[in-house]
């Protein structure tokens, strides 16, 4: 899958970057238009700073709400990183399916979100990356 930005996106990673210092990798609006900045590995303390401080800034700059997320080249790993802070026991590969299992049935049910929302939002920033992964469940 090709990935083309917006001059809007543009402007939007270049403050990011000014704000944090910290490497990025990608930039997007989720299907929730949820504003979702992919950093470089090792690069999230830097993004999110001291008592997440840069957060702040640039909600209030961007007057949306936004996500960081640090890229990891493992799928598993990523799929942590996306969901956090929601925490789940595992999460299985098999062929093309990843598959989470909840800690418990609060957590089931914020990993799905009403009619399969959030968990359609998942699958398709890690298809964004990852083009191996067809489908994300949960257990």
């Amino acid at each position: 899958m090709k990935i083309k930005y917006t001059s809007e996106l543009m402007g939007l990673m270049a403050i990011f970057q000014q704000v944090t210092r910290a490497k990025l990798k990608d930039c997007f609006f989720d299907s929730n238009s949820l504003l979702i900045f992919v950093v470089e590995p090792n690069e999230l303390g830097k993004a999110i700073g001291k008592k997440a401080v840069n957060i702040k800034r640039l909600e209030k700059s961007f007057n949306k709400k936004i996500k960081i997320i640090e890229y990891n080249s493992d799928v598993q790993i990523f799929i942590r990183n996306l969901i956090y802070p929601l925490r789940v026991k595992e999460v299985q590969l098999e062929e093309n399916v990843a598959t989470l299992e909840p800690n418990d049935s609060k957590t089931r049910g914020y990993l799905i979100g009403r009619a399969a929302s959030n968990l359609r939002n998942y699958e398709g920033i890690v298809k964004r990356y990852f083009n191996e992964i067809k489908e994300l469940k949960v257990k």
